[in-house]
């Protein structure tokens, strides 16, 4: 059909519809169709280009990152009102090869210069723009400000970029969750993007998603934080994938890792993070005291017969740097990390003098212990936010730190730094889980049924539930052990998909073969052990084995056919399922609030068609009354049961109902991670939260193991 300049207008059965509001978008060919109402009962038509449309899901992440980035910001200057300084040289040659060139400093690669974090970072955005291909390395040791420095780079390139320019956008992505084994580079930052901006997910002009199409174009700066986190034995693959990628990058990594993994052949240009001078760290610490560095009165010029405060403290570091506690305090107030944790914990009316005290903090190893482990607790003594004093949720010190340490414990289990709502409770050993699966199951949905059984009388309800319980949990606790192991159609994985009346087919023919078949083996399974318990309870009763066999197979046929129709009704479902297109990112709750709503309403399809499809048999067989009773507890029982089977129903069994139960987790999890993040403890990666640090993560997960082991141990001091 023309649209009467030559152009083809797209045909309807061929449109992948973007609605919003009135007006909607269309991919047809390789072009962009804006459709706008006029309000006149008329529809204009308006052609966009494919690079206009890039250039606009360009300038929509660059939006979302800058208001992300921004709010990270504010969060932090609640707690580090003065940014530190952030000094660097050009990396070692070892690790760049003789070609490490930036800003013209080659000559001068011992040198050292200052990045001043609380402008506009030109320099190190001048640093990255006199890269060759748009690489660069930022090197330094464990808490010496990279992750704080690429976040400021960010903020920095952003407010450069021209809105409508071609310049890349910057995107942090957290390497210690990238396989390189598994999947390449260029294929898990897709799925990064998709995942924490769901925008990026639609088709684009070229059939591929936007989020590949923006990484195919270059619109993406992939700031790739923590090379040095990815799992061991999977650095070298990560290298070769690196080295092969055109994606413009910049990477943080430790030194000592990098190398090891470099061994002969360096990779390319890149400074290194150097320790902070004693000035540095003394403009930070006493930039809100209130005391003079000398340490010798008060700022009200009153005068103290004790000096104390950071102004003896570091006035007694300048002048006895020989004394050991001196020494060690010294080397410990090198790095960005340690010095924020310090003016932390200090800032509530404690005295750091007792930081020089050799008795109790012998070593440096002593001092760091000391400032993480007190941290926690000073943070949830002084709860700085920008949130109502209404939404605000007090949590006991105590409990959050134990709280804290089993999550840390957990990420250390999975050897990964993404808290992800689906895998918690996944370090349970595979059987754990099916016994929990299955006895939760089989309490809840066998009181359902014999509830729904009331109907018949007490005597039959309670008959049908101790028949039903033992053998739902068993079905089901082995159902989740099958899907855990073979992780059949994407099983407890969650969905990207919402419900939305929009009669696609695409996504029918997509799922429908895997649906069916994963409808009938969960089904085969259902009918094999639910026929098997009623076989030996016939058995028990002392039926022929005539009856038993019959009443085996009777269940076994039930269970295929029950699997094939709800595969069916899941793969017709598909029809109604989109990709989460919303114009903003998602935080760490969207994916778990958005997948609640689809599971919900699957189950609410498979309990009604399943329910009244049993419940019509029954009647026919034996009457309307034990129809009525079957097809309505048969419709609940199939359709939660197969909620366990997701990762919502997985998430609720293990996060909501086991893990508070055993004192590990509190029941609002939700909340109190959020509360974490406000509090500083946590920091938000696209839909994920992480540990603040991988010191802080791994110090938690220690004192943690440490208490569990025995109860006296891993307190802090």
């Amino acid at each position: 059909m023309s649209d009467g300049l030559g152009r083809q207008e797209p045909d309807p059965a061929e449109r992948k519809a973007d609605q919003s509001g009135g007006d909607r978008s269309v991919n047809v060919n390789g072009g962009i169709y804006g459709i706008v109402s006029t309000g006149d009962n008329t529809t204009n038509t308006l052609v966009i280009s494919p690079v206009d449309a890039l250039a606009e899901k360009a300038r929509l992440l660059a939006d979302r990152v800058g208001g992300f980035l921004k709010r990270e910001e504010e969060q932090q200057r609640l707690w580090d009102p003065k940014p530190l300084p952030v000094r660097c040289r050009l990396a070692p040659a070892a690790l760049t090869g003789r070609g490490n060139s930036v800003l013209g400093v080659s000559a001068r690669a011992a040198a050292t210069f200052s990045l001043d974090l609380t402008g506009s970072l030109e320099n190190i955005a001048a640093v990255y723009k006199g890269t060759e291909r748009g690489r660069l390395m930022v090197l330094g040791r464990a808490g010496s400000g990279k992750t704080i420095l690429v976040r400021r780079f960010a903020r920095a390139w952003l407010d450069a970029r021209v809105p409508t320019g071609e310049a890349a956008v910057p995107v942090i992505f957290s390497l210690g969750s990238w396989n390189p084994t598994t999947t390449p580079l260029r294929d898990w930052l897709t799925d990064r993007l998709e995942r924490d901006h769901p925008f990026l997910a639609g088709a684009g002009p070229d059939g591929s998603t936007w989020a590949n199409a923006l990484i195919d174009a270059d619109r993406v700066l992939a700031i790739l934080d923590g090379f040095d986190e990815i799992a061991d034995g999977l650095h070298e693959a990560a290298l070769r994938d690196l080295r092969a990628t055109t994606v413009p990058l910049l990477m943080t990594s430790r030194p000592a890792e990098l190398e090891a993994a470099l061994g002969n052949d360096p990779l390319f240009a890149g400074i290194e993070l150097t320790d902070l001078t004693l000035d540095d760290s003394a403009g930070y610490l006493l930039h809100d005291a209130c005391t003079h560095p000398s340490g010798t009165a008060p700022c009200n010029g009153a005068h103290t017969t004790a000096p104390t405060g950071w102004g003896d403290v570091l006035n007694r570091l300048r002048h006895h740097p020989d004394d050991l506690a001196c020494a060690n305090l010294a080397a410990v107030l090198t790095t960005p990390l340690m010095v924020t944790l310090a003016h932390t914990v200090y800032k509530s009316g404690r005295d750091p003098v007792e930081l020089l005290e050799i008795d109790e903090f012998g070593t440096q190893g002593d001092l760091e212990d000391h400032l993480l482990d007190n941290f926690i607790p000073t943070a949830y003594d002084r709860f700085l936010s920008n949130r109502p004093i209404a939404k605000r949720r007090p949590w006991d010190a105590g409990r959050a730190c134990h709280w804290l340490g089993h999550l840390a414990t957990h990420l250390k289990k999975l050897d990964t730094h993404d808290i992800e709502w689906w895998r918690l409770g996944t370090t349970m050993s595979l059987p754990s889980r099916m016994l929990v699966s299955g006895v939760a199951s089989g309490l809840v949905l066998g009181t359902i049924v014999g509830l729904v059984d009331l109907m018949g009388g007490p005597r039959a309800a309670f008959r049908e539930m101790l028949l039903n319980a033992p053998g739902i949990g068993l079905t089901l606790g082995l159902l989740h052990g099958f899907a855990s192991k073979l992780k059949a159609g994407g099983a407890f994985e969650p969905s990207r998909m919402h419900i939305r009346i929009r009669g696609g087919t695409r996504r029918v023919k997509e799922s429908f073969l895997p649906r069916v078949r994963g409808g009938l083996a969960g089904g085969l399974v259902f009918g094999f052990v639910y026929g098997l318990e009623t076989a030996v309870l016939a058995g028990l009763l002392a039926y022929p084995w005539t009856a038993m066999a019959l009443q085996f197979a009777n269940w076994l046929v039930t269970g295929l056919i029950l699997g094939l129709a709800a595969g069916l009704i899941l793969a017709l479902i598909a029809g109604l399922e989109a990709v989460i297109e919303t114009k903003s990112s998602v935080s760490p709750s969207d994916l778990l609030n958005t997948n609640r709503t689809t599971v919900l309403a699957q189950v609410l399809a498979v309990a009604v068609v399943l329910g009244l499809g049993y419940g019509i048999v029954i009647t026919l067989v034996n009457g309307f009354a034990l129809g009525v009773t079957s097809g309505l507890g048969g419709g609940l029982a199939m359709g939660l049961g197969l909620s366990t089977l997701t990762a919502w129903g997985r998430w609720v069994v293990l996060v909501r109902i086991w893990l508070p139960l055993t004192g590990r987790l509190p029941r609002e999890v939700n909340a109190f991670l959020d509360d974490a993040y406000e509090r500083g403890v946590l920091r938000q990666v696209g839909a994920v939260y992480q540990f603040r640090h991988v010191r802080l993560r791994d110090r938690l997960a220690e004192v943690y193991e440490q208490h569990e082991r025995s109860p006296a141990g891993g307190t802090a001091r």
